[in-house]
């Protein structure tokens, strides 16, 4: 046989359904363990029933312009949820960044909480900082009050205004620093043109559509007040609704404000007020009296927390607390062109909203069985019903235009990220891409996470960079008549408890023992067996004492006689 000759080497050949395939190689070469994506994303699909998708009433599709054989899955992405456990209590307001990459979520908890959708993967689904907007010093009385409303700058996304159960809103950073403070008016004061700001609490505000630096709140002191937010000494503009009620004195609580853009009706601002009424003024004022008023628009002394206008400026939604929504034309603002029931729950949440979609093609809102109603914006007809948190009131919803992903907020504190993979992009999408982080002791927030402060267990702290210490730099000194409390870190929280000491440091006990009772616990042992004095037991003298009989008299009795 010659060196050019060919070997052919024989190689079994195994069956396809083989078991034995599975152990051997089918390639050869490092093989990548990379995520599997697509099991990722369809473990984050949404499991709805079939009766619940489509809406009861078949009248609906005929007044739609849309086709009717569409599937209502893939008209709204809605197919795959992200699920956010980062409240205790209800989550009342919900807002992302104009970029929708930071989602900042408000509770009943008093707590805003903070999340990077660019940072988060499925494993890591936290937020990166709990701001308490009301957290003063140490040495201060702790305050908390709910949040009723953040919503971030639509024209910047550096700052967002954050809205509490108090007469003071404040503007915070992306990062959860405070920028400003608005200030309180003078309760004292009976006309409300003169108070520099509001003198009861903020229930709610918005941004100016156009001008970054100028935003409204609506408060219970009967007054709408425009501010800038480079200005927190005193209100820019102040909007005073004299009520018509009988017996409210020319005063009521203004529940809902929203301020439409430079559309074909033009700037304007419209609010609900709790005596029913419905105003609307020139966004550029004069703000003397309303531009338009609906006195009986819903039920008086039942809270309208609902409010919208659309892309256009030419409709308004409202969502009132007698259990109705209804639409109004901005150009004919006298009666509603559609009214259909919807139960309420703006007596338990009254921060209970209503929201138009992007385009204004839907109208979206929650209800108290946890479903989310996506509603026909001609004649609020229901388009698609999906149960979110079914048994839990939903109580914020939101539709952000860039990521195209529906966002809510419940009363069992979770926030809930809708989207679909066809249709959606970047937010939550993006992070149920990310390969998942191993498993590791610092996935746990609570051992490593200090979410007062919003820092980790191994973060370097710089001095001076404490929420504490600010105050101290600035100037402002201390409480002289109250000693100051150390910071509480994670480290010190990891710090061993007394009974860890007691029981393994020696003598630990005597810090809290008092000593007479730790001397006198030896003296029957020191009279039984003296350590010391033992050795003179013996050599001691024996003690004579004189003897008297009873015919003696002795010295008492001598004494006594004398």
């Amino acid at each position: 046989m010659s060196a050019d000759d060919d070997y052919e080497i024989e190689v079994p050949q195994l069956a396809d359904d083989d078991p034995m395939k599975a152990f051997l190689p089918t390639a050869f070469g490092k093989k990548s363990g990379g995520p599997d994506i697509a099991a990722q994303i369809e473990r984050s699909r949404r499991v709805v029933p079939t009766e619940d998708k489509k809406p009861k009433d078949d009248k609906a599709s005929d007044d739609s312009d849309s086709d009717s054989d569409s599937d209502s899955g893939d008209e709204y992405p809605v197919t795959h949820e992200l699920i956010l456990k980062t409240h205790e209590r209800a989550v009342t307001t919900i807002s992302l960044d104009p970029a929708g990459g930071r989602l900042v979520t408000g509770s009943l908890d008093g707590k805003t909480n903070l999340h990077d959708f660019a940072s988060m993967t499925p494993t890591t689904l936290r937020a990166f900082r709990s701001v308490d907007p009301f957290a003063g010093k140490p040495s201060d009385v702790a305050e908390s009050h709910a949040i009723h409303q953040v919503q971030f700058n639509p024209l910047g996304g550096s700052v967002f205004l954050c809205i509490s159960a108090h007469p003071q809103a404040k503007i915070i950073s992306r990062d959860g620093d405070i920028v400003t403070e608005f200030v309180k008016g003078d309760m004292y004061l009976r006309d409300m043109h003169n108070t520099k700001g509001h003198i009861s609490e903020v229930t709610s505000g918005t941004w100016h559509p156009t001008n970054k630096n100028i935003c409204v709140t609506a408060g219970t002191d009967s007054t709408l007040r425009i501010w800038d937010i480079n200005n927190k000494r005193s209100q820019k503009e102040v909007v005073v609704f004299k009520s018509k009620a009988a017996g409210s004195a020319g005063r009521t609580k203004m529940t809902a404000v929203a301020w439409s853009g430079a559309g074909q009706a033009g700037n304007m601002l419209v609010a609900a007020a709790l005596d029913g009424s419905l105003v609307m003024y020139g966004g550029n004022g004069p703000f003397n009296r309303p531009a338009g008023e609906i006195r009986d628009a819903h039920k008086p002394q039942d809270w309208t927390g609902g409010l919208d206008i659309s892309s256009d400026g030419r409709m308004v939604v409202t969502r009132g607390g007698d259990d109705t929504i209804k639409l109004w034309d901005t150009r004919k603002f006298k009666q509603p062109l559609v009214s259909v029931a919807h139960t309420s729950t703006s007596d338990h949440y009254p921060t209970s909203n209503i929201r138009y979609a992007p385009d204004s093609t839907s109208i979206l809102t929650g209800s108290e069985t946890g479903h989310l109603h996506i509603l026909n914006p001609g004649n609020l007809r229901p388009e698609l019903v999906t149960p979110v948190t079914p048994g839990s009131p939903l109580i914020a919803v939101d539709w952000h235009p860039k990521i195209n992903q529906i966002l809510t907020g419940s009363a069992n504190g979770e926030t809930r990220v809708l989207y679909s993979p066809k249709r959606s992009s970047r937010g939550a999408y993006e992070v149920i891409t990310r390969a998942p982080k191993k498993r590791h002791v610092d996935d746990n927030p609570d051992f490593t996470m200090d979410q007062t402060l919003g820092i980790s267990g191994d973060a370097i702290i710089t001095p001076g960079a404490m929420p504490g210490m600010k105050n101290r730099a600035a100037g402002k000194g201390k409480d002289p008549m109250r000693p100051e409390q150390p910071l509480q870190t994670p480290f010190q929280k990891s710090q061993p408890d007394e009974r860890h000491i007691a029981e393994n440091i020696p003598l630990a006990r005597m810090l809290h023992e008092d000593p007479r009772e730790a001397l006198l616990k030896y003296a029957d042992k020191a009279q039984s067996d003296p350590l010391f004095t033992k050795a003179y037991n013996k050599t001691q003298p024996q003690t004579q004492f004189a003897d008297f009989s009873d015919e003696e008299e002795g010295p008492e009795k001598k004494k006594a006689r004398r």
